[in-house]
């Protein structure tokens, strides 16, 4: 590596400066105050545990993302956590074990040995919050509505919530007892919403024909709240799961609807983002400007069990760095400090501190030094007492 090589990062992995981090560290503060209001208590798992119990029952594409590396002391495999949501379920099920419902939040950085997306970080600040203990609409509309207060608080405005379920696929899956290959023929079909390919998959695998007219409804309930009503219509005659599930995100969209009319919604009833991962209620806020969602979640059942308890569970997350990207034209400017004389006196200590304990950001000069920058008022002695006044020239 050549010296002007040195101060390279790696692709997707970014350096947050003071302005920045200034921006991001008081965003942070905001939200984890807005979770602990609403009832949620912030816990702070490790950065690295066994991929025995980071990874267990998340699939292939955590696995993917993990940065692994081997325990010197045990010899064992060690992953760099990749999503926090897992280690809280751990937390929750192994090391907390309460009875009745359980508000838990969270920020932390990960890291991702590829990015998500195009626009997506590999280091991104993780903050969300996990929900666990009640299997009803209740605390799925909860995390819904503290999702987009989130947003809110980071000043994102016009903001379009994205509702699915994952459910629905599912019951239709069943009742059509595809293969493992002509599920994942389908599966890979939907998400990429290529019609074709989901028609040549339909014709080859579901032989029953109101079973294909269903699948291929599913391709096309897309839009505003009007497709809950000709998913209805649509399904009909389908299994109960299907209509149970459209009959919760109608009652979803009723409580964001009356409690935030501001923010768009949209149904995608073939979404079917961690359907691996979720079992119910998905859902996602987009935002003007960005091309991929900001903040996710869903409910995801069971997750608990791997760690020996079962539990009910909702949540959503979001990247810090995102927020703070999208949240605002310019980045907040540092607050003005205070330039002290550089002077020993036990007097001047104590006003210095008074300052710094009423908020203020107190600089002491050094000898021989340039002012630093930033400053725009000093203290000085005057009348008999330490002063504040503005700084001139």
């Amino acid at each position: 590596m050549t010296t002007v090589d040195r101060w390279l990062l790696p692709d997707g992995v970014e350096e947050l400066l003071p302005a920045q981090a200034e921006r991001a560290e008081r965003l942070r503060r905001n939200l984890l105050d807005l979770y602990r209001s609403w009832g949620y208590d912030l816990v702070m798992p490790p950065l690295l545990e066994f991929t025995d119990s980071l990874l267990i029952g998340l699939g292939r594409d955590v696995d993917l993302l993990t940065f692994k590396v081997t325990d010197q002391m045990s010899g064992r495999s060690m992953g760099i956590r990749a999503d926090i949501t897992p280690q809280v379920a751990r937390m929750d099920a192994h090391s907390l074990r309460r009875d009745g419902p359980v508000r838990l939040c969270y920020a932390g950085s990960v890291l991702h040995t590829r990015p998500k997306s195009l626009l997506a970080s590999r280091s991104p600040i993780q903050i969300g919050v996990e929900f666990y203990g009640d299997p009803g609409l209740a605390s799925d509309s909860e995390v819904v509505l503290l999702m987009l207060e989130t947003l809110r608080c980071a000043g994102i405005e016009g903001v379009t919530l994205d509702l699915g379920h994952v459910a629905i696929y599912r019951a239709l899956v069943q009742a059509a007892g595809l293969s493992e290959d002509d599920e994942r023929a389908l599966f890979n079909a939907l998400e990429r919403k290529a019609t074709g390919d989901i028609a040549a998959v339909l014709h080859s695998a579901v032989h029953d024909r109101q079973l294909r007219q269903w699948f291929d409804e599913l391709s096309r309930l897309q839009g505003g709240i009007d497709v809950l009503a000709r998913a209805r219509v649509a399904f009909a005659k389908a299994p109960v799961e299907v209509l149970a599930a459209i009959d919760e995100l109608h009652a979803i969209a009723t409580t964001v609807q009356a409690r935030m009319p501001a923010v768009n919604l949209y149904f995608d009833l073939s979404e079917l983002r961690g359907y691996h991962y979720h079992t119910g209620v998905v859902f996602a806020a987009l935002a003007p400007g960005w091309g991929q969602a900001l903040a996710n979640g869903g409910r995801y059942d069971h997750i608990g069990e791997v760690f020996g308890r079962a539990r009910p569970a909702t949540g959503f997350s979001t990247d810090l760095k995102a927020l703070i990207s999208l949240g605002g034209d310019e980045l907040v400017a540092l607050a003005g400090a205070i330039l002290a004389p550089g002077d020993d006196t036990v007097e001047l200590w104590h006003a210095v501190q008074q300052l710094r304990a009423d908020g203020e950001r107190v600089i002491n000069a050094l000898p021989g030094q340039a002012r630093p920058d930033g400053c725009d008022r000093e203290l000085i002695y005057r009348d008999g007492r330490w002063q504040v006044v503005a700084l001139i020239g």
